[in-house]
């Protein structure tokens, strides 16, 4: 009998442990709705995206599949705020992001695609070190490239104000992309802010820069590695790649350089890229020789005929870097500057 008692007992509080769990979550849910109730000025301004697309064609498929049902997603308005690039030292950046793990399977891609990687290198004038090192870092060599639905994303960032004429354009280009077949809005994944494919092109980079390699008639950065390839050489060349030339290189600065940096400020920059105000001036590398600028370890910089500016990544206190024209290329793909030196130190690692 008080075995028996003991399993009405348990059934009992097992009964009420349930219902106390879902009370709870019913409880959580109703929190976590009034914390984010529906925005009033959403449905009109997605009326007004949705008389866009139609006056530039969007097919009225297109816009009740992709348009009419969308809602913001909260959680990419956060990761636009804390992007890793900007709130990690170059340290922690390079740590997870140049592994071992990514310098091996680099290498192995290498060596597996080396026909196509020559053929495009070739054509391009871009090496294909950097090709797989730019496809390494965005999407772990194709294996990741992200889950969300693109045009929802991009909505969420257009309809955010921080950025909202630049993620406007990319949703339109988004649009165009669908409605010109390259690929169905279900299969139109990938990053939290709206980069696809294995090269994470934004849609304006891949209506600019995107190439059929292997002549199938379609420009397929999501599932041909030869059209990946060909897509990312062709924005570097097009980005301002100069084939024969460095990224750049660590250095070391003269005891005196903080107290005169003043006469080797940010110039004009060739693209928009808010990170080059912490680049210094570009100066031939005879005058930074001049100025004591050394390499990391000690001898004279080369006699080579482009320009050098100086980025110092994490301040006075960090590693200084001169960077060279390609590095700027490399740039233009990401804005910053722990971006483009995880790119440079992958490629260099191959």
């Amino acid at each position: 009998m008080k075995a028996l008692g003991a399993v009405v007992v348990s059934k009992y509080l097992v009964f009420f442990s349930l219902a106390a769990v879902l009370y709870l979550n019913t409880i959580a849910h109703a929190q976590t709705s009034s914390d984010n109730p529906p925005d009033p000025d959403f449905q009109p301004w997605l009326q007004s995206l949705i008389a866009e697309a139609r006056e530039l064609g969007i097919d009225e498929a297109i816009i009740e599949q992709a348009l009419v049902p969308v809602t913001p997603i909260p959680q990419v308005v956060s990761n636009d705020r804390n992007q890793a690039e900007f709130v990690e030292t170059l340290d922690e950046y390079l740590a997870k992001r140049v592994t071992d793990w990514r310098i091996q399977t680099g290498r192995e891609r290498m060596a597996q695609h080396a026909d196509v990687l020559a053929d495009v290198a070739a054509k391009y004038g871009v090496p294909a070190r950097f090709i797989v090192a730019i496809w390494g870092i965005e999407t772990n060599y194709g294996n990741f490239t992200g889950g969300t639905d693109v045009v929802r994303a991009l909505v969420t960032l257009a309809y955010d104000p921080r950025r909202a004429d630049y993620f406007r354009r990319e949703l339109l280009a988004a649009l165009q992309i669908l409605q010109q077949g390259h690929i169905d809005h279900a299969d139109m994944k990938g990053s939290w802010a709206g980069a696809m494919g294995q090269s994470q092109f934004m849609p304006s980079s891949f209506v600019n820069y995107a190439v059929d390699h292997d002549n199938d008639g379609r420009r397929n950065i999501w599932t041909s590695e030869a059209d990946v390839f060909a897509s990312i050489a062709n924005y570097l060349s097009q980005r301002g790649w100069q084939p024969g030339q460095r990224w750049g290189r660590e250095v070391t600065l003269p005891d005196d350089y903080h107290e005169r940096a003043g006469q080797w400020s940010q110039g004009d920059a060739s693209f928009s890229c808010s990170v080059l105000r912490r680049h210094t001036v570009q100066r031939s590398l005879a005058d930074w020789q001049v100025a004591g600028v050394r390499t990391a370890d000690g001898a004279d910089l080369p006699q080579a005929d482009f320009p050098g500016s100086i980025v110092l990544p994490d301040g006075e206190d960090g590693s200084a870097f001169m960077t060279y024209p390609n590095f700027r290329a490399i740039l233009s793909y990401n804005c910053a500057n722990n971006y483009a030196l995880a790119v440079a130190k992958l490629a260099d690692s191959y």
